[in-house]
């Protein structure tokens, strides 16, 4: 970790010259922080409570919808969070290897740190997924491992040009599409998974993209066993996968490249306009593939459609952030989240390690009915904002004394 002295982002800023950092790469970065570090802001939960009371409530069925992960099949907002996440690695190599590269490194340099960088994200990922367990979890689905496991991939992708980069995302979805239909899965309910479920969710899916009975899923059986582990591997209650990281791999090859086209020469409209078109055409062909039903969008294990649409979406959010800042100048509402974003990794390692304490601190010093002054239905949601805004804070007091946590 390192702690540089260089000053924060401005809260507003002109034109930038290419190369130049932007307003709108640390607000997205910090969009997406300030949904993960509050919890979603407790709203499924809440809704949830709501459609107790209400179970007919459009308002909070389309709430809920968004703000929880779907069982399998479908895109929804809280199944961008990740693709957001990986997706804005690819937006940063593109800025700070530039950076380093003028300060003289050279490339076997820029790759050996990608390389370190690669390990200590995959052993911080560990070490979050371990927790308080009495036993280490060698368990790679933690969004920090899969960056962490394509990262020294990525680099290599660094600064050789759209076409190469965009065979490599292609190779890296058109080998995950082969190794799953080559393995054909099995038409029998995978590990963990019921018959009832799976008639419910697979039953119009082909065997080859069947929870915890894929080519990822074997792969892990196999691979995950390798480490000391108290009892056996036998699956994944979530259907998430170790092998993940080669689509994922695609998605921040696309980061990567929306980042070299932001860091270009060209007047910002042509740029915005690229976003879009890209974002679009994202859209088109993820949503179109589920749609045939040639490749079904599954996020938990990152179909190669599932990658195209959320890249999509993600391009959308980028312009739309990118509209605001550097089309339009305005950046004073960005302050919240760009502090949340300078901090990144911080501020996701509070979210995983310190949410039930920070929430007891609350109630110690507060009360215990703290957050049910809005009544229990909206509980959840007092307690999300509360302890976001507790490790917000903590974040606001790093970026006023030019703190910044980077691995």
């Amino acid at each position: 970790m390192s702690t540089p002295t260089s000053s924060p982002a401005p809260t507003s800023a002109p034109t930038p010259a290419p190369g130049a950092r932007l307003v709108c790469l640390d607000a997205y970065r910090g969009f997406i922080m300030v949904c993960l570090a509050f919890g979603g802001f407790g709203l499924a939960a809440t809704a949830d409570l709501h459609l107790k009371v209400a179970p007919n409530s459009a308002f909070w069925q389309a709430v809920y919808a968004q703000w929880e992960h779907g069982a399998w099949v479908g895109c929804r907002f809280w199944d961008l969070i990740m693709p957001a996440f990986t997706f804005m690695v690819g937006l940063a190599m593109a800025y700070s290897y530039v950076r380093r590269q003028r300060e003289g490194h050279t490339t076997a340099q820029m790759f050996r740190h990608a390389c370190v960088r690669a390990l200590l994200l995959i052993a911080l990922a560990v070490f979050l997924t371990t927790g308080t367990g009495k036993e280490t979890q060698w368990i790679f689905t933690n969004v920090l491992a899969q960056i962490g496991l394509g990262y020294p991939l990525l680099f290599l992708c660094w600064n050789r040009g759209y076409r190469v980069q965009a065979l490599a995302a292609a190779a890296a979805l058109g080998l995950t599409w082969l190794a799953f239909v080559l393995h054909g899965g099995s038409t029998a309910p995978g590990a963990g998974v019921t018959a009832a479920w799976s008639a419910q969710h697979e039953a119009h899916l082909a065997a080859a993209w069947h929870k915890n009975a894929n080519v990822f899923h074997a792969f892990d059986v196999w691979f995950l066993n390798l480490f000391p582990r108290a009892s056996p591997f036998v699956f994944n209650v979530g259907g998430y996968q170790t092998l993940n990281f080669i689509p994922n791999l695609a998605t921040m090859i696309f980061g990567l490249m929306a980042g070299e086209w932001l860091r270009g020469a060209g007047e910002p409209a042509r740029k915005l306009r690229g976003l879009l078109l890209a974002g679009i055409a994202g859209l088109v062909v993820g949503y179109g593939l589920d749609a045939l039903g040639l490749i079904p969008a599954v996020k938990r294990i990152w179909t190669p459609s599932f990658g195209l649409l959320s890249t999509g979406w993600c391009l959308l959010m980028l312009a739309a952030f990118y509209g605001m800042t550097e089309l339009r100048g305005w950046t004073r509402w960005t302050q919240f989240f760009v502090i949340a974003g300078a901090n990144s990794i911080a501020l996701y390692c509070l979210s995983q390690l310190l949410k039930p304490w920070t929430a007891a601190l609350w109630r110690s010093h507060l009360g215990q009915n703290i957050f049910f002054l809005a009544g229990p239905l909206w509980e959840p949601s007092l307690r999300g904002l509360a302890v976001g805004l507790t490790f917000w804070l903590v974040c606001w007091w790093l970026w006023r004394r030019k703190i910044f946590l980077r691995l």
